[in-house]
């Protein structure tokens, strides 16, 4: 495979292949590009019989696309792998710590590291939230954390999902569909497991469960319904955790409980994993119009008679304004230097900064400050004359909505063409299960692979595709 010259390549050196990709590489040298063309058609095949599929919003019809799939693995070695999820658990400690402080003391914000504004005019911040701690202190029961590379050691976090991250569905159909098609290649190469993700998460939402729980916690996932784009992965990790799906009508207070309608009557639940945003959780305090959440519901969980996973206001540390001074925010309450570094960001909300960004808009990134998808979000580089002429005027028109970034370098990893391997653009999205007493990371995480040569966006929504992502063992 041709290394590229502007971009670190994580199968290959000058001199050769990486130490991580040696195995593979012997392996794939063996191969006919035919049969694994035709393993791939297998792949697709696979997808659309089980499901897999998502929806594409803003389209007349929403279409139900498949996310494409790459048979080449993305691979990282034992000791990468380490410093990422040593650095991981730490953000994901300082974001739980940092979302009870801005609910409770806000010494964060006394002490000025976080402007008060940023909190006081954030959309997702829930006065709700005040004054009130869930069971176990834990906010951010599961986060999904976007990783790039840029070179040999240099990491750097994209963002942290700390509302309802999505994905780890395809992760793990990824590696089912790789352990049938090539179960040579996993009795060569020693890969840690990811399958254990579904008992785990269970497991830790169980412990996450109100205090007082008589017996085994009742779990449930809520889903806002088939149309819901991720509706796929809701049905698949209550399947895979052997729980109950239910939608918002399913449910009721039922003596200060919330309860679940059953063949045998209602059965009271203890932990809703909810897929539903903030907004439409509970139209007694949040939108009215909602027919999607539990009218009451915020009024058990502030009781402590229910845990909500991940707990209602988490996307105030999230919000893409917040992450720049996430590094701040990891020393603050660890008193570490934060192992994984920020991309460096402009806040355009500031009119110094603003006149920089409207000045080099077609050099940078510029996203929604509560954007996600890839949606609302321009790349200069990428961009034509009037894209970025157009983005100005909404810049101009409420600044405060955007932070700007400049395009970072990111690494490539080998994909399967018909000429063989090529190199693409990729991000990482490790997923992290919080509970009162450990935090546990799935070795790997979610792949996402810009199929287009040269692109840099990867988000299955503009076209990416995914990759089953391997973590060497020792």
């Amino acid at each position: 495979m041709k290394k590229e010259d502007k971009h670190f390549s994580e199968m290959m050196r000058p001199d050769g292949v990486r130490d991580p990709y040696q195995n593979y590489d012997a392996w794939f040298s063996k191969q006919d590009i035919n049969r694994l063309s035709k393993k791939a058609q297998e792949a697709e095949a696979f997808f659309r019989r089980t499901g897999i599929t998502f929806n594409v919003y803003g389209q007349a019809d929403a279409e139900e696309r498949l996310i494409p799939f790459d048979l080449v693995p993305r691979i990282l070695s034992n000791t990468e792998w380490s410093k990422l999820s040593r650095g991981i658990e730490q953000r994901v400690r300082a974001i739980n710590a940092f979302l009870h402080d801005i609910y409770n003391r806000q010494e964060i914000l006394r002490a000025g590291v976080v402007p008060v504004d940023l909190i006081a005019n954030n959309e997702a911040f829930l006065p709700q939230m005040m004054d009130f701690t869930p069971a176990g202190g834990v906010y951010t029961h599961i986060v999904g954390t976007d990783i790039v590379r840029t070179g040999e050691d240099e990491f750097y976090v994209l963002e942290d999902n700390a509302r309802t991250p999505s994905g780890v569905s395809y992760m793990l159909e990824n590696r089912e569909t790789m352990l049938q098609m090539f179960p040579e290649l996993f009795s060569k190469i020693r890969v840690q497991r990811v399958s254990d993700y579904p008992k785990n998460l269970r497991r830790s939402l169980e412990a996450s469960a109100p205090p007082g729980v008589q017996g085994r916690p009742c779990v449930v996932v809520l889903t806002p319904g088939i149309h819901n784009s991720a509706y796929y992965e809701h049905s698949f990790l209550a399947d895979q955790m052997g729980v109950e799906l239910v939608e918002g009508h399913d449910l009721r207070v039922v003596d200060g409980n919330i309860a679940m309608r059953t063949t045998r009557g209602y059965k009271v639940i203890d932990v809703i994993y909810r897929r539903v945003d903030d907004e439409f959780l509970d139209p007694l305090t949040f939108n009215p119009q909602s027919m999607l959440g539990v009218p009451g519901i915020m009024d058990v969980y502030r009781a402590g008679n229910i845990t909500i996973t991940n707990a209602p206001g988490t996307g105030v540390a999230d919000d893409k304004a917040i992450y720049s001074y996430v590094p701040e925010i990891v020393e603050f309450y660890t008193g570490e230097k934060a192992i994984l570094k920020n991309v460096q960001t402009h806040r355009c909300s500031q009119p110094d900064t603003l006149k920089f960004v409207l000045e080099n808009l077609k050099d940078l990134v510029v996203k929604e400050v509560h954007g996600s998808g890839g949606y609302g979000m321009l790349v200069g580089p990428a961009a034509s004359k009037k894209e970025i002429a157009d983005f100005a005027e909404k810049l101009k028109a409420k600044p405060a909505n955007y932070i700007a970034q400049p395009t970072l370098s990111l690494s490539t990893v080998p994909i399967l063409t018909d000429a063989g391997l090529a190199p693409r653009h990729v991000d990482l999205r490790p997923f992290a299960l919080v509970s009162p007493n450990a935090i546990d990371i799935v070795p790997g995480g979610l792949t996402r692979v810009a199929l287009t040569e040269g692109s840099l966006v990867v988000n299955s929504s503009q076209g990416g595709g995914t990759k089953d992502t391997w973590v060497l063992e020792g």
